[in-house]
């Protein structure tokens, strides 16, 4: 016996409409979440602690503190929100995704799995929306409509 839901979801799976919207879905989702979470737990607390934090931030590629946080706040907060909001979305994801290399690749080169991890997961997730794009579901969609 096959379950409401289970039948509501071969339904879909068997439209091609129905296909397209769990596609398109996934495609929101994937882009949306780890964005806005990028954005609002990690670029907003530098921008907000941004002075505090510019003088004693890793400096791994020897551009300075400073520059090196403005870089970071570029890419987690400004380019995770042009993200989210499915904005120039093929070029915003660059900046994070080099900020997420630098962090895996270099900050904690050396560390254990368990601190790269984080940095590996947003890597993969923006290299994905890279390849994949934004979906329709886009803020640029709703004003190429009108």
């Amino acid at each position: 016996m096959i379950s409401g839901y289970h039948r509501i979801m071969l339904k879909i799976s068997l439209d091609p409409k129905g296909e397209r919207f769990l596609t398109q879905l996934g495609l929101f989702l994937l882009r949306v979440v780890p964005a806005g979470i990028l954005m609002s737990q990690h670029g907003w607390l530098k921008l907000r602690g941004f002075s505090g934090m510019a003088n004693q931030f890793p400096d791994p590629l020897g551009i300075s503190p400073h520059l090196s946080l403005a870089l970071a706040v570029f890419g987690e907060f400004f380019c995770s929100a042009l993200v989210v909001l499915g904005i120039w979305t093929r070029l915003a994801v660059i900046p994070p995704l080099i900020t997420m290399s630098v962090a895996l690749f270099i900050i904690h080169a050396s560390d254990p799995f368990a601190k790269k991890e984080l940095a590996l997961m947003y890597w993969i997730v923006f290299v994905a929306v890279f390849l994949l794009g934004p979906g329709d579901w886009t803020i640029g969609r709703v004003f190429k409509r009108k």
